[in-house]
């Protein structure tokens, strides 16, 4: 079942409670995408270990998968998408190739998504 992946931009902005994260929840709902899928290594790039800064995030991951390990079959799969793509962090990589096959990924980084993306499987990007 394909899946949304956020990444720290995509829940950053999402937490946010704007009216533009409600449309676009409402959207992924829509077409079957919610609730999206948030990796630990996300957490550690989007949370600050200040609980007042950290709310609103916490809020959204109520609504969230939180994927507590990213599989080998996955980190391998990482690895070669940042070999073909030629760029990307790991956690880039890491949230494209959990997104195969036919899944999305939410985020702010849409040059590095993108470039990883193409050589995925059906993978698609979403900018925020």
């Amino acid at each position: 079942m394909p899946q949304l992946i956020l990444d720290s931009g995509g829940l950053s902005h999402l937490a946010r409670r704007r009216s533009h994260s409600a449309g676009l929840i409402a959207t992924f709902q829509y077409n079957g995408l919610w609730p999206p899928t948030v990796p630990t290594v996300v957490l550690a790039e989007s949370l600050t270990g200040r609980p007042r800064m950290d709310v609103p995030v916490s809020r959204l991951l109520k609504l969230c998968e939180v994927a507590d390990r990213v599989p080998r079959s996955a980190a391998r799969r990482a690895g070669e998408l940042r070999a073909l793509a030629k760029r990307g962090s790991a956690v880039d990589a890491i949230l494209v190739a959990l997104a195969e096959p036919g899944g999305a990924v939410l985020t702010s980084d849409l040059a590095d998504m993108r470039a990883l993306a193409a050589h995925a499987d059906n993978v698609h990007v979403y900018h925020i």
